[in-house]
């Protein structure tokens, strides 16, 4: 047979095999990522469930550590799963974007099925002074409650909390345990419901006393907040300053862009 007809031969089988090619598999790890999301959509997998450690998913699924790490870390990207360090991974109760969902962080434990208390440092009642008036808009030396907290979630230390109400807008609120109770809870239970909030996020270090009582080294990284909380007349009811582990918070939120606008001509 001569060159040019084996070559003819050669694409002839090339283009009659074309036609019974079966698109290629995906990736191991997009494999692993379809079949995990589908136990978690069909149920299979329920909110709070624990997934099995990385070892077992490799042997179960017979691929290596990278292609799991690989499919684990999309579904947390996608928010289908949340990991805690030293706890493990769990199915999440969905995504959840703090920036527009005003929730006490006792209910978004709760709808993770994660249970939070609380290490009440103080809990006390002091005299506004000038500029805390101002900003609460109450006479000064007008009663105000200071709660320090340490919060824990799961039993584990996850954030230091300083919280201040004007003790007039919510009488009583000094008498609440808690090492238990949700502050927001309290307030809502007061007549006074939390409506908005304005929340900012920044990276610091870790002061001693901080890192102290959240069990890691002065000058490691927290998340701090900043939170102003107002009512559904608008007034200013809590203030609070926080310091989370870094390794134990995150924050998700939508970003969305704008539409350009659309410039008419007139005809």
């Amino acid at each position: 047979m001569s060159r040019a007809n084996r070559i003819l031969l050669a694409s002839s089988i090339g283009a009659s095999d074309s036609r019974n090619i079966l698109p290629a598999a995906p990736a191991l790890y997009k494999q692993l990522y379809d079949s995990l999301s589908e136990q978690i959509a069909m149920g299979a997998l329920n909110p709070g469930d624990r997934l099995p450690a990385e070892r077992d998913l490799c042997k179960r699924f017979g691929v290596g550590r990278g292609t799991v790490r690989r499919a684990l870390a999309d579904l947390e990207r996608d928010g289908q799963i949340e990991s805690y360090v030293g706890r493990g991974t769990f199915v999440s109760s969905g995504p959840v974007s703090e920036s527009n969902t005003l929730t006490s962080l006792t209910d978004l434990a709760a709808s993770r099925g994660l249970p939070t208390t609380s290490r009440v440092l103080s809990a006390e009642l002091k005299s506004a002074h000038a500029d805390e008036a101002e900003v609460f808009g109450v006479a000064p030396g007008s009663p105000m409650f200071h709660l320090e907290r340490v919060r824990l979630l799961d039993g584990y230390e996850f954030a230091l909390s300083k919280s201040v109400v004007p003790q007039t807008r919510a009488p009583g609120i000094e008498l609440v345990d808690y090492s238990a109770a949700s502050l927001y809870a309290t307030l809502t239970a007061l007549g006074v419901e939390p409506m908005q909030a304005e929340y900012v996020v920044w990276a610091a270090p870790a002061d001693e006393r901080s890192a102290g009582f959240l069990a890691i080294d002065d000058g490691d990284a927290v998340l701090m907040s900043s939170t102003s909380t107002f009512d559904s007349a608008k007034r200013l009811i809590e203030t609070s300053l926080v310091a989370y582990r870094a390794d134990r918070y995150r924050m998700r939120t939508v970003l969305t862009r704008p539409r350009p606008k659309i410039q008419r001509t007139d005809p």
